[in-house]
C-alpha cells in the first residue's frame, strides 16, 4: 500500500503538528485558541476517515448489500463539532474581557502586569 493511498491521515497529522505548533509558538491568545480549533479539526478528520468503510454504504437494510459503513463517529463528530464551537466561543468571548481588563491579548504582556500587581 502506498503512502498516497493514505492521504487523509497524512492531512490530519499535519493539520495537528501545524495546530499544535500554533499553541505552543504563539503568545497572542486570539491565535492560539485559532491553533487550538484547528488541531480539533484534524481530531475530526482522522475519526470521519475511521468511521468510513471502502465499498460501505449508509446503514439502510437492503438485501442486495452487506458491507456497511459504521455511522457512529459522524454522530459523534456532529456532536464535537457542536462543542467545539461552543469553546471556541466561550475562549474568544474571554479573550474580549481580557483584552478590557488587560489592554492586551499578548501573553507575556499579561503576565508582566500580573506580576508588576503584586
Amino acid at each position: 500500500m502506498s503512502w498516497l493511498a493514505q492521504y487523509n491521515y497524512w492531512v490530519v497529522i499535519v493539520l495537528m503538528m501545524t495546530g499544535f505548533y500554533i499553541v505552543i509558538a504563539s503568545g497572542n491568545l486570539v491565535k492560539k485558541l485559532m491553533g487550538l480549533t484547528i488541531f480539533q479539526t484534524s481530531v475530526f478528520i482522522l475519526y470521519i476517515s475511521m468511521g468510513k468503510v471502502r465499498g460501505g454504504t449508509a446503514p439502510i437494510l437492503e438485501p442486495d448489500i452487506d458491507l456497511y459503513s459504521n455511522p457512529l463517529p459522524h454522530v459523534l463528530i456532529l456532536t464535537a463539532i457542536v462543542v467545539g464551537i461552543a469553546t471556541t466561543a466561550l475562549g474568544l468571548a474571554l479573550v474580549v474581557r481580557i483584552k478590557e481588563s488587560y489592554g492586551t491579548v499578548e501573553e507575556a504582556e499579561i503576565q508582566q502586569k500580573d506580576n508588576d500587581q503584586c
